[in-house]
């Protein structure tokens, strides 16, 4: 199994791209971006979580917010191979 590191490294085509530290900053506020977003998806979901008591309902909000979640870190990764590409 390869590290992120030998990933990234195959990617890049053998060198990994320096970033300037305006596109450090970017990226580093997209992940707080989606760091915010995230944790306002699971306290939404805690308090509507708290409300429930149908164990099929609860199920499907836990879905919801797995779902939720990989999808903004999705959107994340897009966003940050996009600032790479500049």
């Amino acid at each position: 199994m390869k590290s992120a590191w030998e990933l990234a490294l195959e990617r890049s085509g053998g060198a990994l791209q320096e970033l300037s530290p305006e596109k450090k900053e970017k990226i580093a506020e997209l992940e707080r971006a989606a760091q915010a977003k995230i944790a306002a998806a699971k306290i939404t979901a805690e308090h509507k979580l708290a409300a429930m008591t149908d164990p099929d309902e609860i199920d499907q909000l836990k879905e919801g917010l797995v779902n939720e979640i990989r999808s903004i870190e999705e959107s994340l990764a897009r966003k940050k191979e996009a600032v790479r590409a500049e």
